[in-house]
């Protein structure tokens, strides 16, 4: 996907994100069935609060999505990795009048 190389199981400090590409500081965690509890809501919220606070971005995808909409993750993370649309500032001027 546009180059960028993920690895699995990629440790972040205390934590193992289930899948990174660190050339863009980039953390996919699919979340299954149990990630829906009130304690691992909190979990999941406090991980990925250290994992933003270490300069990663962190898409939260759930594991139905992985297997029933895997177009829908890719561009999700397509749209992460596409670099910032330019500003007016950078775009060319008209020509001369």
């Amino acid at each position: 996907m546009n180059g960028a190389r993920f690895r699995r199981q990629h440790p972040v400090g205390p934590y193992i994100a289930d899948t990174a590409c660190p050339a863009v500081r980039l953390i996919v965690e699919v979340d299954g069935a149990t990630h829906s509890t009130s304690d691992e809501l909190a979990h999941d919220a406090r991980r990925t609060k250290y994992l933003e606070q270490q300069g990663w971005t962190v898409i939260r995808v759930s594991n139905i999505d992985v297997y029933e909409n895997m177009d829908g993750v890719w561009r999700t993370i397509a749209a992460r990795l596409a670099p910032p649309p330019r500003s007016a500032r950078d775009l060319p001027t008209g020509g001369e009048d």
